[in-house]
């Protein structure tokens, strides 16, 4: 039975956010900057004691350690 024209058009959706995401990741990682949400699921499971850091700090603290600032960023 063929689909119907909603669920094609969520699977599709679902497709092109899951690229999107994708796209975002691998360009982050070009440029040096690590996925956020990646990075709070592994603070959250190996350092659950501890805040991860909000997105300005995580973004300056990779920043520093792409172009050699001072201490630069190191999780494990």
């Amino acid at each position: 039975m063929p689909e119907g024209g909603d669920a094609l058009i969520c699977r599709c959706r679902d497709t092109a956010l899951r690229w999107g995401r994708g796209v975002r990741r691998t360009a982050g990682a070009m440029i040096g900057q690590p996925d956020y949400d990646a990075y709070v699921a592994h603070a959250q499971t190996t350092h659950p004691d501890q805040p991860p850091l909000d997105k300005v700090a995580f973004f300056r603290l990779h920043e520093q350690r792409r172009f050699g600032g001072a201490g630069g960023f190191k999780c494990c």
